[in-house]
């Protein structure tokens, strides 16, 4: 993978990332596109970087906020910010039981699996049109909707399936506010991914040896600063725009990536 194609798709993850159309999916389009030829692992490792890239982009943004929760925590109450912190914990359970129990599974479709790609882009766009649908109230996220939340987030591990779209979506069908949807589907997902590397690193996965440090460096500052812009941005447009357009959107990515794959097999 060379400098050029590590930067369109670091700003591809990071634009992505916290729109409701897929960063997995775009990334794998766009390796697709790009040609890009790297072992299961190798693509794996890139977009393990790129996403601890948009997670760090999501801190930055949210600093104020993270401060004020780390604050409340370490208050050592059952405050608001304990309960938040709390509600992310039980999101994480049914990522973390998927991730155990069928990562290897999970690497073998972030490579070249565009026919599935497409088909989950068009799932996400379903559920985009039908969350928007649903009327806009300032219900809080409850223990039991944090969960639901987390099978969702789980479900979204599949390339194509948007992590944000099928978050939100969900959140919203349940009843909750939007602003507090988005909110808590960009938060939720920091720890899932800081602890992914740890785990990886601590067990000797993610290895550096045979990666261009060079390309894999580039990557991560195109997502990070592309994911700066991208979830302020977000954070303004999901309180004012409509779902649809981002499902039509997806709908139409997912049929020229289902009819590339055919074009191509």
């Amino acid at each position: 993978m060379d400098i050029l194609d590590s930067i369109i798709l670091g700003i591809i993850q990071g634009l992505t990332e916290f729109l409701p159309v897929s960063s997995s999916g775009h990334l794998e389009l766009g390796k697709a596109i790009l040609g890009d030829s790297s072992l299961p692992e190798e693509s794996l490792l890139f977009t393990v970087i790129l996403h601890f890239a948009t997670a760090l982009s999501t801190i930055i943004v949210f600093r104020k906020e993270v401060f004020e929760i780390l604050k409340g925590v370490f208050s050592f109450t059952w405050n608001e910010d304990t309960k938040f912190i709390a509600k992310i914990m039980i999101s994480m359970i049914p990522a973390v039981i998927v991730g155990l129990f069928f990562e290897k599974q999970l690497e073998q479709l972030f490579v070249n699996n565009i026919m599935l790609v497409g088909f989950m882009l068009i799932i996400t766009a379903v559920l985009l049109f039908f969350a928007d649908k649903a009327t806009d109230t300032s219900k809080k996220i409850t223990f039991k909707n944090a969960f639901i939340i987390g099978i969702s987030q789980a479900i979204a591990m599949l390339p194509g399936i948007s992590r944000s779209g099928a978050t939100i979506s969900t959140s919203v069908l349940l009843g909750n506010d939007k602003t507090k949807a988005a909110r808590f589907s960009f938060l939720m997902v920091v720890p899932l991914i800081f602890g992914k590397i740890a785990k990886d690193v601590l067990a000797g996965e993610l290895s550096f040896e045979s990666q261009n440090i060079t390309a894999l460096s580039i990557g991560f500052i195109a997502a990070f600063v592309s994911g700066l812009f991208a979830c302020t941005w977000m954070i303004k447009l999901v309180k004012r725009s409509k779902l649809t357009y981002f499902s039509i959107y997806c709908a139409i990515v997912g049929i020229v990536g289902i009819l590339f794959s055919v074009l191509n097999s």
